[in-house]
């Protein structure tokens, strides 16, 4: 880790490393652990749509939470009940006395923990860095994440095979713990300042609903540009249900897992140079665009080795749009207000999401799933095409505040 991120980097990029590894063996390995007794699919998709619903409630607080205190106490008191957590199971189980519900149970606290530290991660990194280091941090972090979910699903899988629960979470915790000491150690440039003592809490809770109303057309566009994460869950709803229906080979569906990954990979990679080609904005339109034509190319071309193609476009662009709309948002929005903002786009996507859901089933139902690639593209380009028509509005209204500016 010393010799490939600078070490001014290390501490902070050394806890999203550990962090990734834990939180995916646990978000992506213990379902399949679960899934090893019969009919358990339904109990794994109730704990999904129990942690969805939750997280979903909690949203509004927790990204309060986040304006209001110290960014980096709160990664590290993430890390300290994922630790704890993941040592409490290793107990558990070691004593005999472990069972699926305290595996659902783990899997509920770990879901919702890492999405408090997903928001956090992003209010951290505009407060701390520097504007000038804003893309290549996001292009080391973009690594880190595409290598540690790439990573920890198979090497989870792999370990309970060969270990038991306990020593499977023994490790969780353990790289957990490591990630934690590695924050403890992260410097921090505070810059929010703590809430005033006569600021309840309610009212910056509140304070949400008019945060949104006062830039519309801005967060509509940075809406428009969050639905390609809804469209990502789509896709991996759809493809391993088509590639059933078709008969198609486990293998392609790992290498539409490996195609996705390389491509937000390729991402991170090049993210420096790429984001100097053109304004965010632009990035966005273009990568949104490309999203949707990998889309309607995954619905066109029938062949397995087409829809990979098309993923690694997919995974590229995607990652590219949510980089680049993380990054205008680092320049854009308010520090005191970045919890709150991310937390309002997480609640649209997760809205999104659960439409995207629902569709599934009923296509699914109806064995008219291929439909669903055409939808996905349709939203795709609509969204693309909303964004391009806000856009010129939103440059019409910073022409023209410049301009007041300038004849005062």
């Amino acid at each position: 880790m010393f010799k490939i991120f600078p070490l001014q980097y290390t501490p902070y990029l050394s806890a999203r490393f550990f962090d990734g590894i834990s939180s995916g063996l646990f978000m992506m390995a213990l379902p399949w652990l679960i899934l090893q007794n019969e009919n358990m699919g339904s109990f794994v998709a109730l704990i999904a749509l129990t942690s969805t619903a939750t997280s979903f409630s909690l949203t509004p607080f927790i990204s309060t939470l986040i304006d209001r205190h110290s960014r980096k106490q709160i990664l590290l008191v993430v890390q300290i009940i994922q630790a704890s957590t993941a040592l409490l199971v290793a107990l558990l189980f070691a004593m005999g006395v472990g069972s699926i519900w305290i595996l659902a149970a783990a899997k509920f606290i770990f879901w919702i923990s890492s999405n408090l530290a997903w928001l956090t991660n992003n209010a951290f990194t505009q407060e701390h860095f520097e504007p000038h280091e804003y893309p290549k941090i996001s292009g080391y972090q973009e690594i880190i994440m595409q290598v540690t979910t790439l990573g920890a699903g198979a090497l989870g899988v792999m370990l309970l095979e060969i270990w038991s629960v306990s020593q499977f979470a023994l490790f969780a915790g353990f790289a957990s713990t490591l990630s934690a000491l590695c924050y403890l150690y992260t410097p921090y440039r505070r810059q929010l300042r703590e809430p005033r003592k006569n600021e309840p809490f309610t009212k910056q809770v509140k304070e949400i609903k008019s945060i949104f109303s006062s830039n519309r057309i801005l967060f509509a566009m940075l809406m428009l540009s969050s639905l390609s994460y809804p469209l990502l869950t789509l896709l991996g709803n759809l493809i391993p249900i088509v590639f059933s229906e078709r008969g198609i080979d486990g293998q392609w569906y790992a290498g539409y897992n490996m195609a996705f990954g390389l491509g937000s990979l390729l991402t991170g990679v090049a993210l420096t140079k790429l984001l100097k080609l053109a304004s965010y904005q632009n990035i966005i339109r273009i990568s949104l665009l490309l999203v949707s034509l990998a889309l309607l190319g995954i619905s066109l071309f029938n062949q397995p080795i087409w829809i990979l193609v098309f993923t690694l476009v997919f995974g590229f662009f995607n990652a590219l749009n949510r980089i680049a709309r993380t990054n205008w948002m680092h320049r854009r929005i308010l520090i005191e207000q970045r919890g709150r903002v991310d937390g309002g786009i997480a609640m649209f996507t997760t809205v999104a999401q659960s439409l995207f859901y629902i569709m599934v089933a009923t296509l699914s139902h109806y064995n008219i799933t291929d439909l669903g690639f055409y939808i996905a593209a349709a939203v795709g380009f609509g969204a693309t095409f909303t964004f391009i028509i806000l856009h010129k509005r939103y440059q019409t209204k910073e022409d023209s505040v410049i301009t007041l500016s300038h004849n005062s």
